[in-house]
C-alpha cells in the first residue's frame, strides 16, 4: 500500500508541476460555470412561466438537475483521455520506463497508483462543480437525493473512464495518439445504447449493455441499482488488469 500511494503522489504532484491540472480546472470551472447559469436562468423563467399560467409545478430534477449531471458527464468524456494520456506514454517516450519497470515495485502498485493519481485530479474537478451546487442548495431547496446519487455515479463512471484510458496510455508512447483513442473508445461506450435502439438483435443489446451512459442513468435520477455499481467496478478492474498485463509484456520485451 505504501508502493502505491508513493507513486500516487509523486505522479498527482506531476500534474500540477505542468500547466496540464491547472488548464484543466479552468477550462472545467469555465465550461460547467457557463451551463450552470444558462440552466438556473432557464429555470427562473420557467418559475416565472408557472406563476403566470396559475402556478404550475416545475420539476427542479428534470429541469436542472439531470440536464447539468449529463452535462458533467459529458464533459469527463474529453477530460478523461486528457488526464490520463501521459501515465505511461510519456515515461515511454522519456525512456523512464525501463526505470521504473526494474524498481522494487510489483506492476499491480504501479498500475494502481497512477490510475490513483488520475483519479484523485478528476475528484478535484468533480469537486469545482460541487460548490455550485452547494450554493443551489443553499439559495433553494432542491432534493438532495439525486444530487448524491448523481455524484456516485460520476465517480464511478469516471474511474471506468479512467482505467480504460490508463490501459490505452500503456499501449503507446505518442500522447496524442493515447487522447485520440481514448477519446473515441469512450465516446463509442457512451453512445453504445444508440445501437440498440435501433436494433433488438441479441448481439445490438449486447453492445448496448456496455453504455457507460446507460448505467449511469438511473443515478441521475436518483436511484442506485446493484447492476449498475457492479458494471462500473467490473469494469474499471477489468482495464486496470490489462493494463498490469501490458506492463508485464513491457518487462518481458526489455
Amino acid at each position: 500500500m505504501t508502493n502505491i500511494l508513493t507513486i500516487a503522489g509523486k505522479e498527482l504532484r506531476s500534474y500540477f508541476v505542468s500547466p496540464i491540472a491547472y488548464i484543466l480546472l479552468s477550462v472545467f470551472a469555465l465550461v460547467f460555470g457557463i451551463f450552470f447559469a444558462l440552466s438556473v436562468e432557464n429555470l427562473i423563467r420557467m418559475f416565472l412561466a408557472s406563476g403566470r399560467m396559475g402556478g404550475m409545478p416545475v420539476d427542479h430534477q428534470e429541469m436542472l438537475m439531470r440536464p447539468l449531471m449529463g452535462t458533467i458527464s459529458t464533459i469527463g468524456l474529453f477530460l478523461a483521455p486528457m488526464i490520463t494520456m501521459r501515465l505511461f506514454a510519456e515515461e515511454k517516450r522519456n525512456g523512464t520506463i525501463e526505470l521504473l519497470l526494474t524498481s522494487p515495485v510489483r506492476d499491480h502498485e504501479i498500475v494502481i497508483g497512477k490510475w490513483l493519481a488520475a483519479f484523485a485530479l478528476y475528484s478535484a474537478l468533480l469537486l469545482i462543480s460541487m460548490f455550485d451546487f452547494a450554493i443551489l442548495l443553499v439559495m433553494s431547496s432542491p432534493e438532495w437525493k439525486p444530487i448524491v446519487t448523481s455524484y456516485l455515479g460520476l465517480f464511478l463512471q469516471g474511474g471506468a473512464l479512467l482505467s480504460l484510458g490508463t490501459f490505452l496510455s500503456s499501449t503507446t508512447r505518442n500522447q496524442i495518439v493515447a487522447v485520440a483513442v481514448t477519446f473515441f473508445a469512450s465516446l463509442g461506450l457512451l453512445i453504445a445504447d444508440a445501437i440498440s435502439v435501433f436494433n433488438s438483435a441479441l448481439w445490438a443489446r449486447g453492445i448496448g449493455y456496455l453504455s457507460l451512459m446507460a448505467h449511469f442513468e438511473p443515478f441521475a435520477r436518483g436511484l442506485v441499482q446493484s447492476k449498475d455499481v457492479v458494471f462500473f467496478i467490473t469494469f474499471t478492474f477489468f482495464w486496470l488488469f490489462l493494463t498490469v498485463r501490458s506492463l508485464e509484456s513491457l518487462r518481458w520485451r526489455s
